[in-house]
């Protein structure tokens, strides 16, 4: 690879990182062509983008974007390295872990969300639990909505006990 294609590499590989906040750096080796096959469509279906690099060329773009400081992943950048890359933080994660049911791989290695860094295969189940956008905004949804339907259902199941009270304090006047 010549200077400049390794430049127009590092130049795309920055741009993936300037553009998603979700990055999982893993390991297939050893997967066979099946197997591999059968993962990238499992990304695909998932809207997981999938990409094997270089290590170094991965480093050096990591070292240009100064939006984002990667430099802990830097230690986990040694073998053969694939990235994973999706809009929902857990979908990798999740992918991963049921890949697994067939092979030991995909590995993971570290993962940057949102400036949080995971560092570690032991880390897959805390990732594959973490709630996506969606999610934690329809829990903050419910949670707003749940005081004003007890409101709601008390009046309308009390609405006979709130007219006796208020007949009963119009009358104390």
């Amino acid at each position: 690879m010549t200077k400049q294609e390794k430049a127009v590499v590092i130049e795309e590989l920055k741009q993936i990182l300037i553009d998603n906040n979700t990055l999982y750096i893993t390991d297939i080796e050893g997967l066979d062509a099946d197997s591999t096959s059968q993962l990238r469509r499992n990304c695909f279906k998932n809207k997981v983008s999938i990409k094997v690099v270089k290590n170094t060329l991965l480093k050096k773009a990591m070292e240009q974007v100064e939006e984002k400081d990667y430099s802990e992943l830097f230690t986990t950048l040694k073998g053969n390295t694939t990235i994973l890359l999706s809009e929902t933080a857990n979908a990798p994660a999740k992918l991963i872990k049921s890949f697994r049911g067939k092979s030991d791989k995909p590995i993971l290695k570290s993962a940057w969300i949102d400036s949080s860094v995971y560092i570690g295969d032991n880390q897959i189940e805390t990732l594959a639990n973490l709630k996506s956008k969606e999610e934690l905004i329809g829990d903050i949804i419910g949670i707003l909505q749940s005081p004003i339907k007890n409101v709601v259902s008390a009046l309308q199941s009390g609405g006979s006990t709130i007219a006796g009270i208020v007949k009963t304090l119009s009358e104390k006047e």
